[in-house]
């Protein structure tokens, strides 16, 4: 059995000391966007790779920095001026029996057909550009890679990281996911389309008192006028405030787009919906964590999760797992309120043996009764984990 630690967590709950702050940037964020990018380019790699060698090969394509453009965001409809500009960089083995593998053309159809998808009001041809930036990984870490995924083996972690989880979320966690989720959706796009993509969420507690403040791309040919805007606004705000009023019994108050000058006619419309247009750029690992959130009152890694291979990489694979591990033993363990996982790696070593596993529990019950239970669960979850890439092939885990 894996080096698994079980312990106490020893102070208040998150959601009863006296603040917490909660953020998600939503699907449009110029930081989401090449979150998005990098891990669908990493899908659309591996699934080639499957194709062409009968396997994963190594890749870690994590790296990609979006410029924004010039926009002119006008009533009734503006125009774009210079394009947004995406960098696609990273590692990607590219060639098989000298023959090259088509892995720059594959980074500009993934994103094409992603910002197509996703962000309806960015004109692919005339709005973006895509750079792929893609070269083969070192020597020792491809070698590294191909020491166990070719022979079919055990994958050897390809990096000395760490991976955090918690479960389950609170209140006002739960209110600023599934918000932007609402927000972003296909069925309110479609009642809404004057709402862009572009959704920053940042919820505040003080106490019992939830203040949400909402940072969101009004799409410019949608609106008529500042008096337009404002009762478009203000339906969007009624929106917000019954659904989150809905997921907690505390106090919210919500505000949308506060830096607003109505008086000077100053309002946050955009051209694209999204303020990549010129407004802010964009890197991976900037936004999200693996749960969807950014949680400075929780535990958190640095990790850039998305774009980064499947198979091996701990940056990845140990975030999802510690979550996964998190949520199993809260679901399945009555007397557990709530868990904090760590999972730490060593380079080289196999990925279902960490250095260490710590679990840290919330409960009333006596933790050494608990023990055997919660050890059983961790090591089911570190003996999935050869077979994790599945899941992310199949965008099991949301990692932006």
């Amino acid at each position: 059995m894996a080096n698994i630690a079980v312990g106490s967590l020893d102070f208040p709950k998150v959601s009863e000391q006296e603040v917490e702050i909660v953020e998600r940037k939503g699907l449009g964020h110029p930081d989401t966007i090449c979150d998005a990018l990098a891990e669908e380019l990493s899908i659309a790699l591996s699934e080639m790779y499957r194709e062409e060698f009968g396997a994963i090969m190594h890749h870690n394509v994590d790296k990609a920095l979006l410029i924004g453009g010039v926009a002119d965001p006008q009533f009734n409809g503006g125009k774009m001026i210079e394009p947004i500009e995406i960098y696609l960089t990273g590692r990607a083995i590219d060639e098989k029996d000298g023959r090259k593998l088509p892995v720059k053309e594959l980074a500009v159809e993934t994103a094409h057909k992603w910002l197509k998808e996703n962000i309806p009001n960015l004109d692919i041809t005339n709005h973006v550009i895509i750079h792929p930036k893609l070269k083969p990984g070192s020597k020792d870490l491809v070698e590294l890679f191909e020491r166990f995924q070719l022979k079919g083996e055990i994958p050897l972690a390809n990096d000395t990281s760490f991976g955090t989880g918690y479960a389950p979320f609170d209140d006002i966690e739960t209110i600023v996911y599934e918000l932007e989720r609402a927000l972003n959706s296909k069925e309110f796009k479609k009642e809404y389309p004057y709402v862009g993509e572009d959704i920053k969420i940042m919820g505040v507690r003080n106490e019992d008192n939830i203040r949400i403040t909402i940072a969101m791309a009004f799409v410019d040919k949608y609106v008529s006028s500042v008096k337009d805007y404002l009762e478009k606004k203000e339906v969007v705000s009624n929106y917000a405030y019954a659904l989150a009023q809905k997921l907690t019994d505390r106090h919210v108050d919500v505000f949308i787009n506060t830096a607003d000058d109505e008086e000077n006619g100053s309002v946050y419309i955009t051209v694209t919906g999204t303020s990549a247009e010129a407004g802010d750029d964009g890197q991976v690992g900037r936004g999200n964590r693996i749960n969807g959130l950014i949680t400075p009152y929780r535990p958190m890694s640095l990790e850039a999760a998305a774009g980064k291979n499947p198979v091996s990489h701990i940056g990845k694979i140990y975030n999802t797992a510690a979550m996964d591990m998190a949520e199993r033993i809260v679901a399945e363990l009555e007397e557990v309120d709530e868990v904090y996982c760590y999972l730490v790696s060593q380079i080289g070593k196999p990925i279902t043996e960490p250095q260490v596993c710590d679990i840290k529990l919330r409960t009333n019950a006596d933790i050494s009764k608990l023990e055997e239970k919660v050890k059983k669960i961790a090591q089911e979850e570190l003996d999935k984990l050869p077979n994790t890439w599945q899941k992310f092939l199949k965008r099991q885990f949301r990692l932006y």
